[in-house]
């Protein structure tokens, strides 16, 4: 990111689109209390990493939404449950469809608090996760490259999407930054994470009609431990340097199966986008969508994501 000396000028030929009357994203900078109106409490609550609380609603895959909640009100929602209300979108959309509705462009310049803040996307953010402003929110559609539809959406506000800067970034004032995160109370944050993972990985796989993966704890321990692994040593591979690949590592932990396979990813700004960025590497999608696997393991330690999944046996 740099800080520019001028203003970046904001393009006078493109109007912004205008804000939906209708859907989730109308709850973006309403009081958090509209949403438990509308659709109860939610059923679980997860710390994140920037500023908010994610109100978890995973009663109904279909469904499946998380909003974040700062200050008792909502600035930021995520939606990958087919029936959920994401006008002016639909989950399983065809890109091409959005293609021909909206105009996507690589740079969006956000005016907030005195500051100037341009995004510039790249050809990748914009054939897989472009930003669209509506009104006085912004939408970060989440894009499946190999089935060509809308797979999630994220509504933010201004603030919101400063601080988590999906993008490059070129500012002019000040950067605003989440709240340092103590020690203590990053561990709840990636429980949270391994819970979402854990929960998008089984939508996903619904949406695919394969059979859901239940939990396994002690591969969710080698996960973690794979993940602090790679965090404090420095590294980023299937392989670590101490404890060997996943089969090794798999063993060690008396862990029994007949297939075993493990996605990896590091630097993603929370759960839906670490899972959004595997559902679009052929690799990790084929692991992601495996109908042999049976079982899931998640350990997440701060921005390191490990997936270690098994067809199991009962020894």
């Amino acid at each position: 990111m740099t800080e520019n000396d001028k203003t970046p000028k904001k393009k006078i030929d493109k109007e912004p689109y205008k804000r939906p009357n209708k859907g989730l994203s109308t709850f973006i900078g309403e009081p958090a209390n509209k949403i438990v109106k509308k659709y109860g409490k939610p059923n679980r609550i997860d710390p994140s990493a920037y500023d908010y609380e994610w109100w978890i609603y995973n009663k109904n895959e279909e469904k499946y939404f998380q909003v974040g909640v700062c200050k008792g009100k909502v600035v930021t929602i995520y939606a990958i449950g087919s029936k959920t209300n994401i006008t002016p979108f639909q989950i399983n959309e065809e890109i091409q469809d959005i293609y021909q509705k909206l105009l996507l462009d690589t740079d969006i310049t956000v005016q907030y608090d005195k500051g100037t803040y341009r995004f510039e996307l790249s050809e990748e953010d914009l054939n897989m996760r472009p930003l669209v402003q509506l009104g006085s929110i912004y939408a970060q559609l989440s894009f499946d490259k190999f089935k060509g539809t809308l797979s999630g959406v994220r509504f933010m506000d201004k603030e919101t999407l400063i601080k988590q800067r999906p993008y490059e970034i070129s500012y002019r004032g000040r950067l605003i930054d989440p709240a340092p995160i103590v020690e203590s109370r990053w561990r709840a944050i990636e429980v949270g994470s391994e819970k979402q993972i854990f929960d998008l990985t089984n939508i996903l796989r619904s949406r695919f009609e394969l059979n859901k993966l239940l939990w396994d704890q002690k591969t969710a321990e080698v996960a973690y431990n794979h993940s602090k692994d790679m965090a404090v040593e420095k590294y980023f591979s299937h392989e670590s340097p101490k404890f060997g690949n996943l089969e090794k590592r798999l063993q060690a932990a008396h862990v029994f199966y007949q297939l075993a396979g493990e996605n990896i990813a590091a630097q993603y700004m929370d759960a839906p986008s670490a899972v959004e960025g595997w559902l679009n590497s052929e690799g990790h999608r084929k692991a992601l969508l495996e109908p042999k696997f049976t079982h899931l393991g998640v350990g997440v330690y701060q921005k390191y994501y490990t997936q270690n999944f098994i067809e199991k046996t009962w020894k």
